[in-house]
């Protein structure tokens, strides 16, 4: 299904190149003061068109909210937040019904859904489509408690860990008609402990189910993550050094029992490389029935993890969002 959540739930809507795309927003609690401007700083780290390793393609991303809202404040009823495609080449595409690319959604999307799905730009497989994923962070974010800041970091490109040299990773892998992948740092300060549910609605549930939702994501992991499999528990406890549960260390990442602790939340992400990419790869083509070489056109990223970072504090802030409703 496009929806996520009980009491903050959220529908995602709409097509790379169809007419618009956008996410409906069910549970936002009535008097939040929110105007288009509230959407722009969000929006602008997602947009592309801006930088080397970013889509060429250029949209205005102007969000229209066309229910929910009046005289600058939420009223109870659904919010929805939409945009407008205007930039789209979809010729760019026509090729792939029959050559999807490999590592897409192409080839799935067309046998899930009997080839009735849109090819256009990926459709609603896009990344395009997490704009509504930010739109709804960015009122997740609101609805949040006092002092709850959430942050994130590019920490690494290309499977090199220093910022100073990522620029140029970028720059190579595009002169070579290729791509790379990224790993993301996000943080979530100032959250209050007994948030989250045992099991089925730990907050690593959530949280992980939203961040596996953003295209391209192929990691998650909680504090230490991966690396505490290789301590000694006397390695990896956090120590309680207060009446009030601070620790000594954050390795749990924040999260005990699937509940918030009151430490930050940290987390890691791994973003892989775009799959469409313009260096020929031979890969099957149904048209021929046998493998022949794929040159991909059209306007994509060479590192999507780039313009993820925002997405990614988007999707913690919802899980969040319905947390702090439901309790």
């Amino acid at each position: 299904m496009n929806s996520f959540g009980q009491n903050f739930r959220i529908t995602i809507f709409g097509e790379s190149h169809g007419e618009a795309l956008g996410v409906v927003i069910d549970g936002v609690p009535a008097g939040i003061a929110l105007g288009v401007d509230d959407f722009a700083a969000d929006l602008a780290r997602r947009r592309g068109g801006g930088g080397a390793g970013t889509t060429p393609r250029r949209e205005a991303d102007t969000p229209e909210i066309v229910s929910g809202l009046f005289n600058g404040h939420t009223t109870g009823a659904p919010l929805t937040i939409m945009f407008r495609n205007s930039n789209t080449r979809s010729g760019d595409y026509a090729n792939l019904v029959d050559h999807p690319r490999p590592s897409h959604a192409d080839l799935v999307a067309a046998r899930k859904f009997q080839g009735h799905n849109d090819p256009r730009g990926g459709g609603h497989f896009s990344g395009r489509v997490t704009l509504g994923l930010v739109a709804a962070g960015v009122v997740a974010k609101k609805m949040l408690p006092p002092g709850i800041t959430i942050s994130s970091e590019i920490v690494e490109i290309g499977g090199c860990r220093e910022p100073e040299r990522f620029e140029q990773i970028i720059a190579e892998a595009m002169s070579d008609g290729d791509s790379v992948g990224g790993v993301i740092t996000g943080r979530a300060a100032g959250v209050q402990a007994g948030l989250g549910e045992p099991f089925f609605d730990s907050v690593e549930s959530l949280a992980a189910h939203l961040l596996f939702s953003i295209p391209a994501v192929k990691g998650v992991e909680f504090g230490r993550g991966f690396e505490s499999a290789r301590l000694r528990g006397s390695q990896n406890n956090d120590p309680i050094v207060d009446a009030n549960g601070a620790t000594a260390s954050n390795n749990d990442g924040g999260i005990n029992g699937g509940i918030t602790n009151g430490n930050d939340i940290t987390f890691r992400v791994a973003i892989k490389p775009t799959a469409s990419i313009s260096r020929p790869q031979e890969t099957f083509n149904f048209a021929l029935q046998r493998v022949a070489p794929l040159s991909i056109i059209g306007r994509h990223d060479a590192c999507i993890a780039l313009r993820a970072a925002v997405v990614v504090e988007a999707a913690l802030a919802i899980a969040l969002a319905d947390l702090n409703i439901i309790r």
